[in-house]
């Protein structure tokens, strides 16, 4: 497995500060949004309809035990969008009807939460962190040597 070095380590403790900055300015009003999407998108952070979506590199493909266990607790913890935002975003969902079965019948598609799915470029993804959050989660991710830097956006990626 590929171990960080300490430059490894302290690139993504900046980039984690250097998010959290500009998320607060982006907050407060002092920051536009089009100033802040390139810093977000760079670090894994989509904006999709209802909620913002992360994903997290898994360099090499390899993740230990304690990369593990932070992913849970951000699923656990950070992956719960308000219940009204919840309630709204299933309503639309439930107008695109049931999905059907190749072999018959059909399914409702049920919005789930707290949890992270493995993506086909070997990241693992969150759809319902808040953003207010994301700053908490990026400081969890570089604890245990994990970001999401260039996994989205206009970028090479894996």
């Amino acid at each position: 497995m590929y171990q960080y070095t300490e430059f490894d380590k302290q690139f993504v403790r900046n980039r984690a500060a250097q998010y959290r900055d500009q998320l607060e300015r982006n907050l407060a009003g002092t920051l536009g949004d089009d100033e802040f999407r390139p810093l977000r998108l760079q670090n894994g952070w989509y904006v999709q309809r209802y909620a913002p979506m992360l994903r997290v590199a898994v360099p090499y493909g390899e993740i230990s035990g304690r990369q593990l266990r932070a992913l849970a607790t951000i699923a656990r913890e950070y992956d719960q969008p308000t219940p009204e935002l919840l309630h709204a975003a299933q309503a639309k969902q439930d107008l695109l009807g049931p999905v059907p079965l190749p072999r018959g019948g059909s399914v409702h598609s049920v919005l789930t939460v707290g949890y992270g799915h493995f993506t086909t470029r070997q990241n693992v993804q969150f759809n319902w962190i808040p953003l207010v959050k994301s700053a908490d989660v990026m400081d969890l991710l570089a604890s245990v040597d994990m970001h999401g830097i260039q996994t989205s956006g206009n970028c090479i990626r894996n």
